[in-house]
């Protein structure tokens, strides 16, 4: 426990230095980390089967291409992202130095989740690299694996005076969280999450949760019912389920579940041949509690599709609940496993009531051919981010922030928004000290007068902004030289008065 004072105060003299401040050394680092992707990845990809007896392809797909690509853009935009904003200037603040400078927050920390072990963890550590902070690093010790992986390998390629990384459990986390941070950054459960927004709340330390719920799926009867099955399945079967953004449940008509179920059963054999169990392109739920709660789930309702289970490998097969009530268990607590209830709905509009009754949820997946629905879905829910005939990808688009709302979460990440989130918004003014501008400004001293007052009202009143730049210097400069005329005559005016 006495290492965490050792590595905060090393963090914090390695921010204090100005390194991390440099954009060169940044993108050093940066290019460190993707280099270890590289050079690592069959480790990674081993790591992640030991785990959750990962596909090979899955891995590809959600770890490793990822985090690489991730790096890739931000190296692309780094130089642009780091370069102060020079917002649109009013009339009052023409002739000054207006600009939003991106200040790092200093030494954060980021504590990752063991569903993604590596992605989840790594993506917001590239993105506070990028924005100039010091990282204390803390895996997921329920991906044992993984964690180890992060906990040799990480220290070879990054500073580790600004990027260390803290492995542990519980207690260690939980005496981590007494450490006083600039950011915290977490992704995991709900529940855990109101402990780290409670933790930091000792010292008011802004925080990004990443956390999960039930994201609603709704199908309605216009839709290619073979194509949505297979992309509703697959968004739900990705690493057994336990992803924080795959469709929890369905809801649609009777109609549309027996469809459904026809269809699922059809492309679950084609994806995974007449004996799941020994497909090798299922993943296992990680751990013996995470698989005895959802054969606690699976007594909700009736089971339509799989059903069968072997506690000896963790193994749950796709499973189709329909006849649930929303007040079973598996309505009301986040499944994240692959099990998958239908409850059932009349129209679309009980659907959307059905969704705004419930807590925010991550994400919201509407199936439908109608471009009206489904613009109806997402002007009438609020939900941390909204995918139409798709599932997942969304989280693959890195010019679209990801993040919750409400219970779901709080915060963005993803490229830019990555950035943003490990940077703070400095607002920077800048003035002279010439004769011209302290006599633009000079009405706001004492003694106050209404002349003076009438100028202040001039001077500050909001005014349509200039269309061409070249025009408005020419006309700031007349105005200046106007107004400088115009605040000697009140200011003598008043003098005599």
């Amino acid at each position: 426990m006495a290492n965490f004072d050792d590595t905060l105060q090393r963090a914090r003299l390695a921010f204090s230095s100005g390194k991390t401040r440099n954009v060169s050394f940044r993108r050093k680092q940066l290019e460190n980390l993707l280099r270890c992707y590289e050079e690592h990845e069959n480790e990674i990809i081993s790591a992640l089967e030991a785990d959750l007896r990962r596909p090979k392809q899955e891995s590809l797909i959600v770890e490793t291409e990822f985090m690489k690509n991730d790096i890739r853009h931000i190296l692309f935009q780094l130089d642009e992202w780091v370069q102060s904003e020079k917002p649109p200037k009013s009339f009052v603040n023409m002739m000054d130095d207006v600009q939003i400078y991106n200040d790092p927050f200093g030494v954060v920390l980021v504590i990752g989740a063991w569903n993604y072990p590596l992605q989840l963890l790594l993506v917001p550590v590239a993105s506070a690299i990028a924005a100039g902070n010091c990282v204390v690093i803390k895996p997921s010790e329920i991906a044992a694996n993984c964690a180890k992986f992060i906990a040799d390998v990480i220290p070879k390629y990054l500073d580790n005076d600004c990027y260390p990384v803290v492995c542990g459990g519980p207690s260690e986390t939980a005496e981590l969280l007494n450490q006083r941070f600039d950011y915290i950054f977490y992704t995991g459960s709900t529940r855990v999450g109101k402990i780290i927004h409670a933790a930091a709340n000792k010292y008011l330390t802004p925080t990004t949760l990443e956390l999960g719920g039930k994201s609603p799926c709704y199908i309605d009867k216009s839709v290619d019912m073979r194509t949505a099955v297979k992309r509703i399945l697959w968004g739900k079967l990705i690493n057994c389920g336990q992803t924080c953004i795959a469709p929890d449940y369905i809801l649609c008509s009777k109609e549309v579940q027996e469809k459904f179920i026809v269809e699922a059963k059809d492309v679950l054999k084609e994806w995974y041949g007449e004996n799941i169990q020994s497909s090798p392109d299922l993943s296992r739920v990680i751990n013996a509690n995470n698989f005895q709660r959802l054969l606690g789930l699976m007594k909700s309702g009736r089971v339509a599709v799989g059903g069968n289970y072997d506690a000896s490998e963790r193994f749950i097969e796709p499973t189709i609940l329909v006849d649930v009530k929303e007040t079973d268990p598996i309505m009301e607590e986040e499944i994240f496993g692959p099990i998958l209830p239908i409850f059932n709905v009349e129209s679309a509009y009980d659907a959307i009531k059905f969704i705004n009754a419930r807590e925010k949820p991550l994400v919201i997946y509407v199936f439908s051919n109608s471009n009206k629905l489904v613009k109806e879905f997402r002007r009438s829910t609020t939900s941390g981010g909204f995918s139409s005939n798709e599932t997942i990808m969304h989280c693959g688009v890195d010019v679209l922030p990801f993040g919750g709302v409400g219970m779901s979460g709080m915060g963005r990440y993803h490229g830019k928004y990555g950035f943003e989130t490990f940077t703070h918004k400095k607002s920077c003014l800048g003035k002279d000290l010439s004769p011209l501008g302290e006599k633009l400004s000079s009405a706001r001293y004492p003694p106050y007068s209404d002349r003076k007052g009438s100028l202040l009202s001039f001077l500050l009143r909001k005014r349509r902004p200039l269309p061409n730049l070249h025009l408005s210097h020419v006309l700031a400069i007349g105005l200046g030289v106007g107004l400088t005329v115009l605040t000697n005559y009140y200011l003598q005016k008043s003098s005599t008065d």
